[in-house]
């Protein structure tokens, strides 16, 4: 069973190239893309799929049509950092719906979130009711990005250094 990137070898490169790109692929179209047979292709997605390589299949949706046109980061310090404020803190932030990042940070913040919002008033909403009500929660940083200058799902598929 393949254990991560280094066991991936050119044609599991472009298999993953292929299917992040297009991850509605009959296997038809897949195996001819990557000069595969059809039965071979299928056995090798099966087995990056197996492996936790390919973890799932999504459908993209367009951010602002869906009603969330802006983003805000927002840094997040916490009153206490021990496992267990962290731990509370990061089973409520799940929760949130439009809360579609959190990352455990070095330096000043101890999370950095991007949170979906509508507009500034529906962040405010946000903000008052349940971001700084998070457990352990000491203060609240939020810059509301003006645009997006290039955002990939695409992660890069490179040869074994």
């Amino acid at each position: 069973m393949m254990q991560d990137y280094e066991a991936l070898d050119r044609l599991d490169r472009r298999i993953l190239h292929e299917l992040q790109i297009d991850g509605k692929l009959t296997n038809s179209a897949l195996a001819e893309r990557v000069s595969l047979s059809e039965s071979a292709c299928l056995r090798r997605v099966r087995r990056l799929e197996e492996s936790g390589m390919l973890r799932g299949y999504v459908a993209l949706v367009d951010q602002s049509r869906a009603g969330y046109p802006d983003n805000v980061f927002v840094n997040i310090t916490l009153e206490s950092q021990q496992q267990a404020d962290l731990s509370a803190f990061e089973t409520e932030v799940r929760k949130l719906p439009e809360v579609m990042e959190c990352y455990l940070m070095s330096g000043e913040a101890d999370y950095l979130l991007r949170v979906v919002v509508s507009d500034a008033r529906d962040y405010e909403r946000i903000h008052s009711r349940f971001l700084t009500r998070l457990p352990g929660v000491d203060r609240v940083h939020s810059s509301f990005a003006l645009r997006t200058v290039t955002k990939k799902t695409e992660l890069p598929v490179r040869r074994n250094a």
